[in-house]
Parts: structure tokens; sequence; C-alpha cells
């Protein structure tokens, strides 16, 4: 059990580094969060610097990918018990979390789907391959990242489901780490059910 806590602790310390607020404070000595959407994620941060954005998008992934990684390999379960499955979503949803709410920016991060995409990526890859397919048909359809985002997240514990497991704890956890993100999309949702949220487009003006 020490083991299982340690691993699920380091997650969300994980899950907190906010890497976005960090790169645009060192390179540019602002605070991305007192512009544009006013999170600390890779799309805002891309608004700054693409560069940065990206960088950001990469980071993000990987200390989701990482803590779900030490969670699957330190947490002291077997390959094939089904207690690992549910350490890792654990671990997922923590990281997902301290992304969204870490505790050195008084709880105000990002969505979390970057850090969702690297935790579940070492979870469930085929997933994640098919929630990235599900994302991108509907960003092609509607032009609209945020619509896609919310989508592919609402369907990822069908995913996980159908490809991974059927254990509800485990779909559980997942679930609440999907519903955490729409719920963060909110503000997106607002705008999208007004028509009031900007289109997608590699053209540029």
């Amino acid at each position: 059990m020490q083991r299982v806590i340690f691993t699920l602790v380091t997650s969300y310390l994980l899950g907190s580094i906010p890497f976005g607020y960090l790169l645009v404070r060192i390179f540019r000595g602002e605070d991305v969060r007192s512009s544009g959407s006013g999170n600390i994620g890779a799309t805002n941060v891309s608004r700054k610097s693409p560069a940065l954005g990206a960088l950001t998008l990469l980071l993000d992934a990987a200390k989701g990918f990482f803590a779900v990684q030490i969670a699957g390999k330190y947490s002291g379960f077997g390959a094939y018990d089904q207690r690992l499955d549910r350490v890792m979503a654990a671990a997922a949803l923590l990281a997902i979390m301290g992304h969204m709410f870490p505790i050195w920016l008084q709880f105000r991060g990002g969505k979390g789907v970057a850090t969702a995409l690297g935790a579940f990526l070492y979870f469930d890859p085929l997933a994640v391959l098919a929630a990235i397919v599900i994302f991108v048909l509907v960003v092609l359809l509607f032009r609209r990242i945020s619509l896609g985002s919310i989508v592919a997240a609402a369907l990822f514990p069908s995913m996980v489901w159908w490809l991974r497991t059927r254990d509800p704890m485990t779909l559980a956890l997942v679930g609440i780490a999907a519903l955490l993100i729409i719920v963060r999309h909110y503000q997106n949702i607002l705008r999208l059910l007004s028509s009031e949220e900007p289109k997608f487009s590699l053209r540029r003006k």
C-alpha cells in the first residue's frame, strides 16, 4: 500500500509541474496566465510563441506518460493483476488533476488534454490512437479544436472498455478523468452553443 500511495502522490506532483508557465516566464519574462485563455496549456502558450507551445505540449504529455509508467513499474502489482490497471488509471487521473490544479500556482492550471494524452498513451495506446482519429475527424469536419477534444474525451472511456478492460473501477477512474477534461472546457462549450467558438484553419490570414 505504501508503494501505491507513493506512486499516486508522485503522479500528482509530476502532473503539477507547470511547464507552460515556466517556459513563458523563463524565455519571455511574462506570466502566461495574464493573457489569452489564462491557462498554462500548450494552446495558450502558443499564442506567445509557437515553439514554446509545441515544447509545452511535448513536456505536458511526457509528465503524464512518466507518471503512469512509474505507477506501472513500481506499484508492486504483476502484469496480469487487475489492480495494476486500477493503479495506472488512478495515476493518470492524478497526473491530469495535477496539471489542472497545480499546488504551485494556487490550483490554477490547464485543461489536461496533453497530460491525458501522454498518461493514457502508456496505459492503452490503442485507445489513444482511436481517440486521436476521432479528434482529427471532428476537427476536419467542424474546424473546432475544442469540439474535437470534448468529443474524444467523451468517447475515450468506451474505447478503453472495448480495447483494454471492462473492470468497473478502472473504467470509473478513466471516466472521471474524461469528465474533468470536458468540464474544464466549459467556456468552450458555452461558445460552441452560442456559435462564438473560433474555427481552426490552416490558412494564414
